[in-house]
């Protein structure tokens, strides 16, 4: 692509916008400048470099591992004064280049620590010398305060020493001065002030020819002059020569210091080019993460499907209006070469086409894009456009001339690694022979296998689309009742330009309209009714398999839901089982010990309860085995299980004891609650309509009358008498 026709299609897709939107992001001027030269990257091993890079970052803030800071200053100037041979530059600039080093240093030991993390950024990193020399030399020589350091030379190191001895001078004869000239009266009420930076006295303008020293001024109203004394002016001379020594002694220093790092210039400019790309990478991710957009599937295979894309430029607009952005699903293939967009105007055509036509340049730009994850591209070599009215006022060429030139372009650019985007494709010119010229061109792009979109009202595009089996037909929805634009777009169906619709609802007259009916040929009324018709009817149709597929989702998420809650109760009731099955168990052996227990405490027989004891375990044991089997055991096994045997014999025998102490113990506490019980029954004074029933009975009655201790009670079908004595409370009366 030539870098003609590259600017044209960034100026016609708004490009500079979204750089615009970008720059906003970057943390330093000259990452803002770096911006504005982004372009579309012709090599695809630095474009997908580029893509990879934006993308960790991007996951860099959702994770603890964010990077680290890498904000700079602009040391530009001050490495090209290093440059040059014997120059210098000041501590402040020395302390900037060495900030910069450290910097990339630490971005450098960041990605290589995070390298599993950050693969691209750790390769991107590892062309960078590292290296600590530039900041170590510069940290020996100044003090992060920005002073040359006092052991910077030992020259340095003695002038500094005289200069603090002289200042010491310096203040203590002027403190001498000053008390002798207090004590004499000579001093205004002010003492002292200071002059250029010395301390002078105060004196008042009747004595000045009392104080030695030298008049460096007066008081507006001349009453004060002032003098340094004599004394102080000795010291002060011999500060000032020593000021200069230090300032010299500073200048060779930094000179030494500038000989040191200017064999390092090249690889300080490479640490800022380094710090300048991460500032851009990192305003394209925080770009993406404001716009919510991803780095999309891009394969060889050739196709685009971007789902759910928005316009970013109109995105950001909408948002701050707070408007909603709908968002468009297109997709480009082998079987969909070419999508010829038709419909009335105003209704998105336009914003489509451009959604598309930006979104992929943005990504060859290396900016991910606002699209469905499930989203994919391919990377072309030529992105031609030709939007809106590029009349060129300069060159005196119509809209049509200058759009036949560019079609020119395109006719010789275009090849099956090109997409075209054609905006009101064949305007400008009469309308039967444009369309014819337009359908030309159509064709010529068709059969060179590039892929594009066009937007266009000419009804002879429409068919051949219709004729041409790997163009497609799209129109932009509108309501077919108000004619409002719904901005959704629809593929396999021309679009009908609803123009006497449009004039019948702006007001024009229906004898106007029919006028104008009658002299549109009959056809082309026909075609555009038809087309209207079948447009109403598949928005029907739309709404109607919208409707449907609501419902199926949501007969679906009510499938899985019942399939979840089975699966649920399937599992509570696998648990039940198993609980229940543990529960008969114990039931089981609960019922045999308490039948073994209630035969002792009727025989008190300790032999046969042993007895039926062992025997019970016996049964038990030969039940196991049956379930079990064993095979038959080696000699070693016969001896392990002999050993067995006997420990199972020895816990039989703790078991037997421990039985009979329980036994015991149960017998006692059975005799505590049977006289609890009897106690409570004796007190208990029955009354009527309480549920009972005859000891050693299973008949469940109600008391229907007492007399004293004769009781009636109602079985339902009969009644009997007896007392309160032979009774079993079951139930008391409901109150």
């Amino acid at each position: 692509m030539s870098k003609n026709i590259l600017e044209k299609t960034l100026q016609d897709l708004e490009f500079s916008t979204v750089l615009q939107h970008v720059s906003e992001h970057c943390i330093s001027g000259l990452g803002k400048e770096k911006v504005f030269e982004t372009q579309p990257i012709q090599n695809k091993k630095t474009l997908f470099k580029e893509l990879y890079l934006v993308n960790e970052y991007l996951s860099s803030f959702i994770s603890e591992n964010r990077v680290p800071n890498h904000g700079f200053d602009n040391i530009t100037e001050s490495v090209k004064r290093l440059a040059i041979e014997n120059s210098f530059i000041e501590t402040d600039a020395f302390l900037k280049i060495a900030t910069t080093s450290l910097t990339v240093n630490e971005l450098i030991k960041f990605f290589k620590k995070f390298k599993t993390q950050f693969p691209t950024f750790f390769e991107f990193s590892q062309e960078i010398e590292f290296t600590t020399f530039i900041d170590d030399e510069i940290k020996k020589i100044i003090e992060v305060s920005g002073e040359v350091r006092n052991n910077a030379s030992d020259n340095l190191k003695q002038i500094r020493q005289s200069i603090n001895n002289i200042r010491g001078k310096i203040g203590a004869s002027f403190s001498s001065a000053l008390s002798s000239a207090i004590s004499s009266g000579y001093l205004d009420d002010i003492k002292e002030t200071v002059v250029d930076n010395q301390r002078v006295l105060a004196v008042s303008a009747m004595y000045r020819k009392k104080v030695a020293g030298s008049l460096l001024g007066s008081s507006k109203s001349g009453n004060i002059v002032y003098i340094a004394p004599q004394a102080t002016l000795a010291y002060s001379r011999e500060f000032q020569n020593l000021v200069y020594e230090e300032k010299q002694e500073i200048v060779k220093i930094l000179r030494v210091l500038a000989e040191k790092i200017r064999p390092m210039v090249s690889l300080i400019q490479e640490y800022l080019s380094f710090l300048v790309h991460t500032d851009v990478i990192g305003a394209k991710a925080k770009y993406a993460q404001e716009m919510d957009a991803i780095l999309p599937k891009t394969s060889r295979e050739k196709k685009i499907f971007f789902k759910n894309a928005y316009h970013p430029i109109l995105w950001r607009k909408n948002k701050q209006q707070g408007s909603k952005t709908i968002s468009q699903t297109i997709e480009l293939n082998e079987k969909q070469q070419i999508i010829v967009i038709s419909g009335p105007n105003a209704g998105g055509k336009s914003i489509t086409l451009k959604t598309i036509g930006l979104l992929q340049i943005m990504l060859q730009s290396g900016i991910l894009i606002p699209v469905d994850e499930r989203s994919q591209t391919y990377i072309f070599e030529n992105v031609l456009t030709d939007i809106g009215d590029n009349q060129s006022i300069e060159n005196q060429l119509s809209t049509y001339s200058y759009r036949l030139k560019n079609m020119r372009y395109f006719l010789r650019r275009c090849n099956a690694n090109t997409l075209f985007l054609i905006d009101e494709f064949g305007t400008g010119s009469d309308p039967e022979l444009g369309g014819a010229l337009a359908e030309i061109f159509l064709e010529e792009f068709y059969y060179k296998k590039a892929f594009g979109i066009i937007t266009t009202h000419y009804s002879n595009l429409k068919v051949l689309a219709n004729e041409l089996d790997n163009v497609t037909n799209a129109n932009m929805q509108f309501d077919e009742r108000t004619l409002e634009p719904l901005y959704k777009l629809f593929i396999g169906q021309a679009g009908s330009s609803f123009t006497f619709e449009v004039a019948q609802k702006n007001g024009i007259p229906y004898s106007i309209i029919n006028k104008a009916k009658k002299r549109v040929e009959t056809e082309k009324v026909r075609l555009d009714k038809t087309i209207s018709k079948l447009q109403k009817e598949r928005n029907r149709l739309q709404k109607h398999s919208d409707n449907l597929e609501n419902q199926h989702s949501k007969g679906q998420e009510h499938l899985e839901s019942l399939q979840e809650k089975e699966q649920r109760v399937q599992d509570k009731l696998s648990g039940f089982q198993e609980l229940y099955d543990q529960n008969q168990k114990m039931l089981t052996l609960g019922r045999k010990t308490n039948e073994l227990l209630n035969k002792y405490f009727q025989t008190n027989n300790k032999k046969e309860l042993n007895t039926n004891f062992n025997k019970w375990v016996a049964d038990l044991k030969v039940k196991q085995i049956k379930k079990n089997p064993v095979k038959p055991k080696t000699k070693a096994q016969k001896q392990k299980a002999k050993i067995v045997e006997k420990k199972q014999q020895e816990i039989i025998k703790k078991v037997e004891k421990e039985v009979l102490e329980k036994v015991v113990e149960v017998r006692e506490v059975k005799k505590i609650e049977q006289a609890k019980i009897a106690k409570e029954k004796a007190e208990y004074i029955y009354q009527i309509n309480d549920r009972v029933r005859i000891i050693d009975s299973n008949s469940v009655g109600t008391i229907d009358k007492i007399d004293k201790k004769n009781i009636t009670i109602n079985y339902g079908i009969f009644t009997t008498k007896t007392t309160t004595s032979k009774l079993e409370l079951v139930e008391k009366a409901k109150k």
